[in-house]
């Protein structure tokens, strides 16, 4: 076998937990079989998703292990054969990018890292641009959600009167989803021809991206009654006679922090309410995770400014399509593939092989 792939099998297995893992597989399995499974939606869909993110170690894994047999015998073959080599040549560049896909999945190592994640969407400099802009956003996540088969629901929308939206929320369930997008929390920087201005001129226009975990009841974040203050009132867009007759939607303020969740996609009040609380959780829990990292102070004191010099990635239409990211230096030339979600991977990556490496990018 060539010396460019000789992964070793033992450290793998070691660094994943390889037999725990397909124990557990086996278990949840024999769970599932049961006949009374599915009586409790939301647990089940939970067991779903954990079992889908375990296949998606295990089963490289497996694949890897397999095709490294498969791979020796080719190697052999073209000793007798040369004109085989480049078939062995494509076989490596595949189960190389298997393995740089397992290594990037050892770096979702924190503790909320499996779980889904609640990104929120705000408007933030640019007028009717930046509203436009976050919308944009928003789509783009949606994209990569559906790409990647992770779940998407929208929990929160408030549109601007003339274009894009104020702000929203989007729950992205899957495995390793919150792993994945904490790396997009902060600010994203538009620069095009504003198509909201008649003289055509050049706009920049910014929008907040906050992520959060979903993280479930048994989490604890202490969370006093009276520090939460809930509005009630009527919700905004489609959603049929109810929703838009009553005052269903729910907003919770934190008042000590200022942290805010709100929830208008379910029928009731009392639905809006629980989804509201768990999405105030779930931000609560963010913070107390970025407390427990070590750059804290640079971190929140980023989070506090809008505009110039505080965005972590910008996003070019004019002069020239290019999009790049502040922090890692990673880039791409394409800013309809990278909306449409096509390019977003690669910047994830980037952010978790970053943080891995501690290397600030010039």
């Amino acid at each position: 076998m060539p010396a460019r792939f000789k992964p070793d099998w033992s450290n793998f297995e070691t660094l994943f937990d390889y037999s725990a893992k397909r124990q557990e597989i086996a278990d949840i399995e024999n769970e599932m079989g049961r006949p009374d499974f599915w009586n409790r939606s939301e647990a089940a869909q939970k067991v779903v998703a954990k079992l889908k993110g375990l296949k998606g170690i295990v089963g490289p894994l497996d694949e890897l292990s397999r095709s490294s047999d498969d791979l020796s015998a080719l190697i052999e073959m073209v000793e007798e054969d040369e004109s085989m080599a480049g078939e062995v040549e494509a076989e490596i560049e595949r189960l190389e990018a298997v393995l740089s896909g397992l290594e990037l999945k050892a770096l979702l190592n924190g503790p909320n890292d499996a779980a889904g994640a609640l990104l929120t969407i705000n408007a933030r400099d640019g007028g009717t641009d930046a509203n436009d802009w976050a919308e944009m956003l928003m789509r783009m996540y949606v994209s990569w959600a559906n790409q990647n088969d992770f779940q998407v629901d929208l929990l929160d929308r408030s549109d601007n009167e003339e274009a894009g939206i104020n702000n929203a929320t989007l729950a992205i369930r899957g495995p390793m989803a919150y792993g994945y997008l904490k790396g997009e929390e902060g600010i994203h920087r538009l620069v095009r021809i504003s198509p909201f201005n008649s003289e055509g001129k050049r706009q920049t226009s910014f929008a907040a991206v906050d992520v959060s975990p979903e993280v479930d009841d048994t989490f604890e974040v202490d969370i006093q009654d009276k520090d939460v203050r809930e509005d009630r009132y009527r919700a905004s867009g489609a959603g049929g006679q109810h929703v838009n007759k009553t005052d269903s939607a729910v907003r919770l303020t934190h008042l000590p922090t200022g942290i805010v969740a709100a929830c208008q996609s379910e029928r009731s009040q009392h639905q809006n309410r629980a989804t509201a609380w768990k999405m105030l959780r779930a931000k609560l829990a963010r913070v107390e995770e970025e407390r427990r990292e070590a750059e804290q102070a640079d971190k929140y004191a980023a989070k506090a400014r809008s505009g110039f010099g505080s965005q972590i990635r910008n996003y070019f239409l004019h002069p020239d399509q290019r999009i790049k990211d502040v922090r890692t230096g990673h880039h791409v030339g394409n800013f309809h593939s990278m909306l449409d979600g096509n390019e977003l991977q690669g910047f994830l990556d980037a952010y978790l092989q970053f943080r891995a490496s501690g290397v600030t990018a010039e």
